[in-house]
């Protein structure tokens, strides 16, 4: 699709009721929506629960197929599918995280993690599914390996951050993890090989043309050679790493800050993140969803993205979360405070003539 020649909207296709307070996660499930699977995504809510939503073959709407609960006694606030889609973690309010097990369409609790001290905000698997991680309110971020006989072992803990850690999220391709903290700070984390001693190889902070408020998500396009963020500061920020020579062993190489998108969003913004084919969406206290894509001007100084489309009053409340399908069917889904999710596609606005 040619970003440049056209017009584009955001069409909602539908809107899911069920949760009775507000979402704060989504999370679609890996290898659905393709190849005749229908597509699945979880949600995650302050009523304590966790929805499992499934696409009718036939309709092609979205119904509500299970309902998490009973493990959680507080807010329910970032789920994520192992790379498997057979796993699927909860991070609550409560200080735990939950593990579920689709057993043929069956959703099995499995176990709980304990450990941090309050809050838990956010769980991110890594590429193969081997290690989890999690962070919380009380400023740490744990690192635990994966078992057989689903066994969680907690292998380290990392103290770096001063403030609440707002977000996990592991490089596609690596085993670096990054974390984005009410301190401002983006960490980049990395383990001596063993797999137990773990270290900040970086920080990207104001000095770094980094942000200068509450950082609150971050995700990488679709090679893992970019990241984007996104902060309480209004803006949203592109960086870029020479990934090749990280993966190669020569050597880590520090993301550096390639552009700052400002004036999109005049209210926090809470989230982000990149479609496979590139188009990087945005969700905000200001009840709007803007999408973003890279410019083919101004490629002297380096990459520049622009606005794709901007869509307002989206939700009736805050907007916690966007998501893209990880398949080509280009659906975005959103979670609001206003507690619903609703699924979008983006597409040429109708009517439109080319020329």
């Amino acid at each position: 699709m040619n970003f440049a020649d056209e017009n584009f909207e955001l069409r909602e296709i539908q809107r899911l009721d069920g949760h009775t307070d507000r979402v704060w996660g989504l999370a679609w499930k890996p290898a659905t929506g393709v190849e005749g699977v229908p597509a699945v995504l979880a949600s995650c809510s302050g009523d304590k629960t966790v929805r499992i939503w499934q696409q009718s073959s036939v309709s092609g709407s979205f119904q509500c197929k299970a309902v998490l609960e009973e493990k959680h006694n507080r807010t329910v606030r970032s789920c994520a599918w192992s790379p498997s889609g057979k796993l699927l973690a909860t991070a609550s309010f409560d200080g735990t995280t939950a593990i579920w097990e689709d057993i043929g369409g069956d959703y099995s609790f499995v176990c709980t993690l304990e450990g941090h001290e309050n809050e838990v905000k956010s769980v991110s698997w890594n590429a193969s599914g081997s290690l989890l991680a999690t962070c919380g309110r009380d400023k740490s971020v744990w690192i635990w390996d994966v078992l057989p006989q689903n066994y969680f072992d907690c292998v380290s803990v990392l103290q770096g951050h001063t403030q609440d850690v707002k977000m996990v999220k592991w490089h596609p391709s690596m085993d670096i993890l990054f974390s984005c903290s009410y301190d401002n700070t983006i960490k980049v984390w990395a383990g001596d090989g063993d797999g137990d001693d773990w270290y900040c190889v970086q920080t990207l902070d104001e000095s770094n043309s980094g942000h200068t408020s509450t950082v609150w998500a971050l995700s990488f396009n679709a090679s893992g050679d970019k990241m984007v963020s996104c902060s309480d500061d209004l803006t949203i920020k592109i960086w870029d790493s020479d990934i090749t020579r990280t993966q190669s062993g020569e050597g880590y190489a520090p993301w550096t800050h390639l552009c700052t998108l400002s004036g999109y969003h005049d209210r926090t913004i809470f989230s982000v993140h990149w479609s496979r084919d590139g188009i990087i969406s945005s969700g905000a206290a200001d009840d709007a969803i803007r999408l973003f894509v890279e410019s083919e001007d101004g490629l002297v100084d380096g990459p520049t993205y622009k606005l794709l489309l901007k869509k307002e009053k989206a939700h009736e409340m805050d907007i916690n979360a966007v998501q893209w399908s990880s398949t080509e069917n280009r659906l975005l889904a959103s979670a609001s405070d206003d507690g619903t999710v609703k699924i979008w596609d983006v597409g040429p606005k109708t009517g439109q003539k080319k020329v």
